[in-house]
């Protein structure tokens, strides 16, 4: 990797941002920019541990400095070439170019600006995932109800959805997680599992999305294509059945996953929801509130 820092580009840079090329131009302005801003967060983060309220704990050898300001310069260059801070894109901007991004900083800020990073009312969150949950129970053979209160559930109706490393919300709503197999983008978050009856914090890669469709369409290919949740599939209007087969497949580790599925869809909060969306014919499903 090329560091943001390393002064011995601008030479290049120079020479293609003179070569007359108006996309050489701008692409030359963009790298500039993002080692500006690279610069001025390694700075930053210097005067910041400088800021000393009093002697340090242990000495500092002058390994330890030189390792500390190769970590600084690190982060600097890994926040510039992700999303940044905004400098970089103001310079370009002030200077007449466009700002390049990658794919998945795109992808994060279509994210940020299209969902937020959690719902605040639980009426909102069923309206934007109810047309996706549809379209997944059909596929499945499932109630949409049974899968808009599995994703509730699993992120308190929209309110725990994990970010991504540039905060963006990753529409990941069923907590499924990135394995070997999994080539799309990742997060990185703390989980709880259950392992011989306690609860035990770990360190989990889950999967990240571009929309709600993919984050849909995925969920719908993870349970079609893994035999293990053959009983998932077909199970109707009979969310007990849903969420007990979830559960003896393994989906989750709780022991009580197939009951707090069955609880979210069978509550008033679900009920609500589905009535101030005129889904009549989903309410009915939800039963008597518990």
């Amino acid at each position: 990797m090329v560091s943001a820092t390393d002064f011995s580009q601008f030479a290049s840079l120079r020479a293609q941002a003179t070569a007359g090329n108006a996309d050489d131009h701008n692409d030359a302005l963009n790298k500039v920019a993002e080692q500006f801003e690279a610069l001025f967060l390694q700075r930053m983060l210097q005067s910041m541990r400088d800021a000393s309220f009093g002697d340090a704990l242990l000495p500092e050898s002058g390994g330890q400095e030189l390792f500390r300001d190769m970590f600084d310069q690190q982060v600097a260059t890994d926040i510039a070439s992700g999303p940044g801070i905004g400098l970089a894109e103001m310079i370009v901007r002030q200077l007449g170019g466009t700002q390049q991004q990658t794919p998945a900083v795109s992808a994060a800020k279509t994210r940020r600006a299209e969902y937020p990073n959690s719902w605040e009312k639980p009426a909102d969150f069923v309206a934007d995932v109810l047309p996706f949950a549809k379209k997944a129970a059909s596929e499945l053979g499932v109630s949409p109800v049974a899968i808009i209160a599995q994703a509730a559930l699993e992120t308190g109706w929209g309110k725990r959805v994990m970010s991504d490393a540039s905060g963006a919300n990753s529409l990941n709503l069923f907590g499924i997680k990135a394995g070997d197999q999994w080539s799309g983008e990742r997060v990185n978050q703390a989980t709880l599992e259950y392992e011989q009856g306690s609860m035990q914090q770990r360190n989990e890669s889950f999967r990240s999305y571009p929309s709600l469709g993919a984050a849909f369409d995925d969920y719908t290919h993870f349970i079609a294509d893994a035999p293990r949740y053959a009983s998932v599939i077909g199970a109707r209007d009979d969310v007990t059945q849903f969420g007990a087969a979830l559960q003896s497949a393994g989906y989750a580790t709780d022991p009580q996953y197939a009951e707090k599925i069955e609880r979210v869809a069978t509550s008033t909060t679900m009920r609500d929801a589905l009535v101030a969306l005129k889904e009549y014919d989903l309410a009915s499903l939800t039963g008597r509130a518990q």
